[in-house]
């Protein structure tokens, strides 16, 4: 008879790993919410952006240091300068022009709006992947496009009737952040392999940042930069809370959990930015929009797990 101590033991629930990747879901989802607290201020989204940038790059700039330097106390051969530029011209896109048209949106829509548009963001993948570089195209991708765009039509025809014109143009620039950051994410996948993930994202964030820094230089005087301490505060926020420290969560959830688990937990982020929206922002949806909300994140959260899956 064997004894209760021969019994399998249940491998532990890694339960730090999904409080990871709840936090960094949840803090991706308050970048709208500090946007739009700070377009209150009365800031434009060029300088939120130089400013977003300018506090993040201090971050990347020393990770991208250390990550060159692990390569040659490793021996191994740093990249060459081909590898470097389309590193940075694919992150120019993904952060700078994706995050610009984004932060455009957000003056004309609501946060949970733009937030459910981005969601979508992996189907453009999956479509322009078959569509650009001859990926193959599943049945169950096309249902889930018709399903999630059904539930934001729902949210966009009720805001046009509430808000107007102003939600078409909104929704067009968020679109554009969603199909740019597909694009990114599908020229990015080559360029990880070649160059590393962490000094690749370095590399991409310098480019995007430089390219934020001079676009402000280009159109709004220096002066500019001097904002009021709680713009000065959202901007902080923005660069270290919703960008640079969520993005290490990210990363340690990954490192506990399976990427299945880890899709799922980023459902969650839309959902929390209707629930910031409503208790920071003060917020309200419909019922509409309710039912709009829950067709996009059913339809896109099961094609990211089933996709997973296969």
């Amino acid at each position: 008879m064997s004894s209760l101590s021969d019994a399998p033991v249940k491998p532990a629930v890694p339960l730090a790993g999904y409080a990871y990747g709840a936090a960094g879901a949840i803090l991706f989802a308050s970048k709208g919410i500090i946007i739009k607290l700070a377009y209150g201020e009365g800031i434009d989204p060029e300088t939120l952006l130089a400013l977003r940038m300018a506090f993040s790059l201090p971050f990347y700039l020393a990770i991208g240091a250390l990550a060159l330097r692990s390569m040659r106390v490793r021996g191994e051969p740093l990249p060459g300068f081909s590898i470097f530029a389309q590193s940075a011209a694919v992150g120019a896109l993904g952060y700078w022009f994706s995050s610009y048209v984004d932060f455009l949106g957000l003056q004309y829509i609501s946060a949970s709006f733009e937030r459910l548009i981005l969601f979508t963001y992996p189907l453009f993948v999956v479509l322009f992947g078959a569509l650009l570089f001859g990926q193959p195209i599943r049945l169950k991708a096309l249902w889930t496009f018709l399903i999630a765009y059904g539930g934001l039509a729902l949210i966009f025809m009720e805001g046009l009737a509430t808000v107007g014109t102003d939600v078409a143009r909104g929704a067009m620039f968020v679109g554009m952040a969603a199909i740019s950051f597909a694009l990114y994410q599908l020229m990015a996948r080559k360029l990880l392999n070649s160059i590393g993930s962490a000094l690749f994202t370095c590399v991409a964030m310098i480019s995007a940042s430089v390219l934020a820094l001079g676009q402000f230089v280009l159109i709004r005087p220096i002066a500019g930069l001097m904002v009021s301490p709680r713009v000065l505060m959202l901007s902080l926020l923005i660069a270290i809370g919703a960008t640079v420290l969520p993005t290490f969560l990210m990363n340690a959830a990954l490192k506990r959990i399976s990427a299945q688990a880890n899709s799922m937990i980023s459902t969650v982020s839309p959902v929390a930015t209707m629930v910031l929206a409503f208790l920071v922002l003060g917020e309200t949806a419909s019922l509409l929009e309710f039912a709009g909300a829950a067709l996009v994140m059913t339809s896109v959260g099961w094609f990211t797990l089933s996709d997973r899956r296969g």
